[in-house]
Formats: C-alpha cells, structure tokens, sequence
C-alpha cells in the first residue's frame, strides 16, 4: 500500500457515495478539511497517513466493511 494510493481510496470512496471529499468528511463526523490535498503532506514534504481511527470513521459512515475498503486501496495502488 502507498499513500498515494489510501489518498486515492478516500477520493473514490467519496465519488462512489455521491460526495467530495469534503462531504465524506462531514459525513464521517470529521472536520470538513480533513482529506484536503493540502493536509497530505506536512510543511517539510513528509507524507501525512489517515490515522486508523479516521479510516474507521469512514468505513462506519458509509457502511462498507474495512475489507471493501481495502480492495479500493489495492486497485489505486501504483
């Protein structure tokens, strides 16, 4: 798994639910800027990883199981 490719989960998982990244967000309880682009790199360049709590919230908001979340992964991994 890369980050590049959880990032691209995330954005998928919010198109298939009708959403931006932004709603998704909202949806899961988080702040609505959570999966910005700009909140995927730290200020020195270092890659930014959802945390397992935020993937949890995610999975839980759309009802999808962690498993159907990480074929999403699989198939946006480079």
């Amino acid at each position: 798994m890369t980050h590049q490719a959880l990032w691209n989960a995330i954005a998928m998982l919010a198109r298939r639910q009708g959403l931006t990244c932004s709603g998704l967000a909202k949806l899961s309880g988080l702040d609505a800027t959570t999966f910005n682009k700009s909140k995927q790199f730290s200020p020195d360049g270092s890659p930014r990883w959802p945390s397992c709590s935020t993937i949890a919230k995610i999975v839980q908001a759309t009802n999808i199981s962690i498993i159907d979340f990480a074929e999403i992964v699989a198939t946006n991994d480079d």
